[in-house]
């Protein structure tokens, strides 16, 4: 028996997303939008110096590197499944269809509550523009529910319309932090410092404390999958986009953060941080550029945290689309519109969105440790455990189809994946305060979140193969592919 290549993407009851509107450049600007890169520079890396060292622009070197070992595999598997549905659709050909529909689930909680819980600091942000830059009050929860509202325009105007305005965003924070970096370099010339690579200043306890910061900020790169089937050349164009994806995140943030620091010099650096953690780049920016660059990191930091929101948007909708295809949720997240957009799935997202924003606006709480403590931090955990999941997934197809030919590295880079993102999810379970900040028990709430979603995603899978036999077929969009070693159980 062998895997069979298929596409597999609409049925007679779904409709159809739009065909070749992508090339890679289109993909790398969805997904590496997706992980927000400026405001994730502004509002974490400076807490990573603070607790982790002058070392910490090393962590997302670490995390570069290690996402680009677990790409190896994870585009190996896409290469010989052409089904569209991401960590969905590989765990379920490796791990079975029990486990793949509570990775689906995970997949889609996970993706929601990032994109929900951001939305909090996107409206803190916004609001904190409006009054530095033009003196206006307006709620933070009133100016998130109007870039839901233009999130949702844009996605149902067509993928093709949404990379183009990221990438324009994308560019602009690129050349600002880049006008940055060259006026600190140039300013400091003869006076730079490279304690960042010094071994009593990487190995140490508080560094393994702030790998999470790493991690997380690359939430979203393996969403190039995803794009497969709106994708020109997809064999060629995916693996093209999400290495460059990780390789430009992990050199924009690592290079960036350590330029920076140099700003100050590796000795005062954590002392500036210190004073006040969410204005030390703007503070450099300030020194260094001017008024100028200040006002305009504001406006782009807003429109980074905006072209995130966009794109970890449309990966909601492509996850709903598969689900929807496979008969797990309701027909309608799988229709589409002119623009070959999900635009009833893309509704709902948002409408759903628009609830949790009113609730905490209007309960008066702050949308930092309130919104994104609780609402995002447990998707970042859903996504490594999805990651160590699909590695496992991973190590099982190849093991059953070894007859595929395969680059001898793939299997060593699968297994190294596997132990990669084992260590990293027990290191961030160890750790989580470094990242929340919340106390033992929102922690072990948020830690809970995975667990409640597998075991309740196994036991309907477990329902489905009992009582709804041809729908428990579908699941993974893998219907009819035979996969040796009955990897379809």
């Amino acid at each position: 028996m062998s895997v069979q290549q298929l596409d597999g993407e609409t049925t007679e009851t779904t409709g159809r997303l739009k065909q070749a509107a992508l090339g890679p450049w289109g993909v790398v600007f969805l997904v590496v939008s997706a992980a927000a890169p400026l405001s994730a520079l502004a509002g974490i890396a400076p807490l990573a110096v603070l607790i982790g060292g002058i070392s910490a622009p090393l962590v997302y070197v670490v995390a570069g590197a290690s996402l680009a070992v677990f790409s190896v595999g994870f585009l190996f598997m896409a290469r010989h499944l052409r089904v569209m549905g991401g960590f969905y659709t590989y765990i379920s050909v490796g791990l079975g269809k029990v486990i793949g529909l509570a990775s689906g689930f995970l997949a889609w909680i996970s993706y929601n509550l990032l994109q929900i819980g951001l939305w909090g600091l996107f409206g803190q942000m916004a609001e904190a523009m409006l009054s530095t830059m033009f003196g206006v009050a307006v709620p933070w929860w009133a100016l998130a529910l109007i870039g839901v509202g233009l999130v949702m325009a844009l996605a149902s105007a067509g993928v093709d319309v949404g990379a183009k305005v990221l990438g324009v965003f994308l560019v602009l924070e690129t050349v600002l932090l880049l006008v940055l970096a060259i006026a600190i370099l140039g300013q400091r010339a003869g006076q730079l410092e490279f304690g960042v690579l010094a071994p009593e200043n990487v190995f140490t306890p508080n560094m393994f404390a702030v790998l999470g910061f790493g991690f997380a900020a690359f939430m979203g790169f393996e969403s190039t999958v995803l794009y497969r089937n709106e994708t020109r050349d997809p064999d060629r164009s995916i693996p093209r986009a999400t290495y460059i994806a990780v390789a430009f995140l992990a050199t924009f943030y690592g290079a960036t953060l350590w330029v920076v620091t140099q700003a100050f010099g590796d000795s005062a650096v954590q002392g500036v941080i210190a004073e006040d953690p969410a204005g030390f780049f703007f503070r450099a920016m300030s020194d260094y550029v001017g008024p100028w660059g200040v006002t305009v990191m504001f406006a782009l930091i807003v429109s980074s945290i905006f072209a995130g929101q966009l794109a970890f948007h449309n990966a909601i909708n492509r996850y709903s689309f598969a689900l929807s295809r496979d008969g797990i949720l309701p027909p309608m997240f799988s229709r589409t519109n002119r623009q070959g957009s999900p635009w009833l799935a893309s509704v709902v997202q948002n409408a759903v969105a628009v609830l949790v924003v009113l609730a905490f606006g209007l309960a008066g709480l702050d949308p930092l440790r309130s919104l994104v403590i609780l609402v995002n931090s447990p998707g970042v955990y859903g996504v490594i455990s999805l990651q160590l999941l699909t590695s496992v997934a991973v190590l099982m197809f190849i093991l059953r189809n070894r007859h595929i030919a395969r680059r001898w590295y793939v299997l060593p880079m699968v297994v190294l994946s596997l132990v990669i993102m084992a260590v990293l999810l027990g290191i961030m379970v160890v750790t989580i305060n470094s990242l929340t900040s919340a106390g033992p028990v929102v922690n072990t709430i948020i830690l809970a979140v995975v667990p409640m979603v597998l075991v309740g995603g196994s036991i309907y899978g477990l329902v489905l193969r009992r009582h709804r036999p041809e729908i428990y077929a579908r699941i993974g969009g893998t219907e009819g592919v035979a996969v040796t070693g009955g990897a379809q159980r």
